[in-house]
């Protein structure tokens, strides 16, 4: 079931910041990690990532997270739209909220099916390959503006 459309006036809410960087990226992070209601689980396995982080690059954990973020990001993507008889792949522009939540998504998830190893470890070690504009989520990102350009054609179907 979709949840309930906001009027046009309404704007969603952010989250408060979390406790120890003040960041309301990292609180939208660990918001998006939260499983089975484990918050405070979502927490630590944010932090222990974070301080890895800061072991294996040396520079400032929430730095390298929001550069991780906006490499991740994703400008333009695809939709489905039915014209005629013809179902188009239309490109659009991502809005800014959506391609964040996209991003943290990607990562999450190329976290999850990497290794064996403890979660946070992945974890790290995905948000510092994004970092370095290298992994699995930067060629999602890479393959979905691909399949856009390849769309643009159809792009005056836009409305």
């Amino acid at each position: 079931m979709p949840r309930k459309a906001l009027k046009p006036n309404e704007r969603r809410s952010l989250p408060s910041p979390d406790n120890r960087y003040n960041s309301i990226l990292v609180s939208r992070f660990i918001n998006k990690i939260n499983y089975k209601g484990q918050k405070s689980m979502a927490e630590r396995t944010v932090y222990k990532a974070f301080e890895l982080i800061k072991e294996k690059t040396g520079e400032d954990p929430v730095k390298v997270f929001n550069q991780a973020i906006e490499n991740a990001r994703p400008l333009l993507e695809v939709k489905p739209r039915r014209v005629g008889g013809a179902t188009y792949q239309v490109p659009v522009e991502v809005p800014n909220m959506r391609s964040t939540s996209v991003a943290m998504r990607w990562i999450i998830d190329a976290a999850k099916n990497r290794g064996s190893k403890n979660f946070y470890e992945r974890l790290s070690e995905e948000l510092i390959s994004a970092y370095k504009k290298e992994g699995g989520v930067i060629k999602k990102r890479e393959d979905m503006h691909k399949m856009a350009e390849s769309n643009r054609a159809f792009a005056h179907y836009r409305w």
